[in-house]
Formats: structure tokens, C-alpha cells, sequence
């Protein structure tokens, strides 16, 4: 058998914990060859090489439907809110209205308390964050420098940016922009900040 090359593994493995993600169900073959840009028979060629592995199960016979990763959701799932959109752009004022919920697998994301938010502008572009994508968060009042958090400034204003850290000469918080191109050097500063929460994951938007 020919070598496989990990980096495709980890686009046919990421593929399908996002299309489960989505769907709670696992692609065909073919769902799996569109969606990672390969031929149909190099799907099944990679799915046999990754279950004879054990990054998944896959029936090789039937060619038709790959079974879900084999540790990744036997212990569970539980239900996010999606909270509607997160501006990523200029900071907008908060506005918090459940529009429906999504289940998300317990090994995948562990423990905690999550929500879901649509990404709403191209500030985040170089994180691999595009307007439309859903950003899945992990509710938390800190961070770390080069987290991607939804932050409250002192003006009640919400955003999703990269934490920078604070300016040890100012004191002031520092959140960064993401995408070069648009925003060269683009940041926010400001004296006080609420974390909300930091991203974990990003669900890509279809089409």
C-alpha cells in the first residue's frame, strides 16, 4: 500500500468531527471526497489506511457510510445554545437570544459550560475565523496571551479578538485584530475587560 500522508488524515479526520459536529451523523465516502477535495477512490483508500490504524471505523465493504471515530464520542455528548452573533469587527453591544441548540461530543470538548456563536465580520480571517463561521465557547473569566476571546469592555461593547496582554506601561488591555490584509496593526485598548470566553473550535461555514 502507497504511504498516506498524515496532513490528509488530519483534513479527513478533522471533516468528520465538524460534519458530525453539524449533523450529528457521519458522511458517506463520497461527502467525505468533496469535502477535503480528493478523488472518490482516494477517500476509501485513506478510510481503510486510517481504520486499519485505528483513527476510526470504517466498513470497507459496504463503501458507503464511515462510523464515527471510535473513542471520540462514546462518552457522550451534551447541548450548546447558539447565541446568535458575535461582531468581528468594530465592538457592538451585547445581545445575548438563544436561536436553537447543538449537540457537541463530551471527549471532543470535554467538560465545561459552552455556548456557540456566529462569527459576524473578517476581523479574524488569520485566525481561521470567516464571517458565518460558528465559534464554539468555553465560558471562562480568564485567558492567556494569544487566546481568542469574547470580551465586555468598561462600555458593555462585545467583540471576539485575539488577548494581547496588558501594556505594562499604560495598563491597558490589549486585543488585537486578525487579519493583516484589512487591519495592518489594528487593536483595541481599553481599561478594563470582561472575558466571556475563549474559543475552543471553529465550525466552518458551508459552502
Amino acid at each position: 500500500m502507497r504511504s498516506k500522508r498524515l496532513e490528509l488524515m488530519d483534513q479527513i479526520s478533522a471533516y468528520i468531527d465538524q460534519y458530525y459536529c453539524e449533523r450529528q451523523t457521519t458522511p458517506s465516502v463520497n461527502e467525505v471526497a468533496l469535502g477535503v477535495g480528493v478523488s472518490k477512490a482516494t477517500a476509501y483508500r485513506y478510510l481503510v489506511a486510517m481504520d486499519e490504524r485505528g483513527m476510526l471505523e470504517y466498513d470497507g465493504s459496504s463503501r458507503t457510510i464511515v462510523t464515527k471515530l471510535i473513542s471520540k464520542f462514546s462518552t457522550g455528548s451534551f447541548s450548546a445554545p447558539v447565541v446568535g452573533a458575535i461582531p468581528c469587527g468594530e465592538p457592538e453591544t451585547e445581545e445575548e437570544n438563544i436561536v436553537e441548540y447543538v449537540s457537541l461530543p463530551v471527549s471532543l470538548f470535554g467538560h465545561g459550560d459552552f455556548y456557540i456563536l456566529k462569527a459576524d465580520g473578517d476581523s479574524m480571517t488569520d485566525a481561521g475565523i470567516d464571517n458565518g463561521d460558528m465559534v464554539v465557547i468555553r465560558k471562562q473569566s480568564s485567558a492567556n496571551v494569544g487566546d481568542i476571546v469574547v470580551a465586555l469592555d468598561e462600555h458593555q461593547l462585545n467583540t471576539l479578538k485575539l488577548y494581547a496582554g496588558v501594556d505594562e506601561e499604560t495598563g491597558e488591555v490589549i486585543l488585537r485584530y486578525c487579519n493583516k490584509e484589512r487591519y495592518p496593526d489594528k487593536e483595541i485598548r481599553v481599561r478594563e475587560l470582561v472575558v466571556q470566553g475563549v474559543a475552543k473550535h471553529v465550525i466552518k461555514a458551508l459552502g
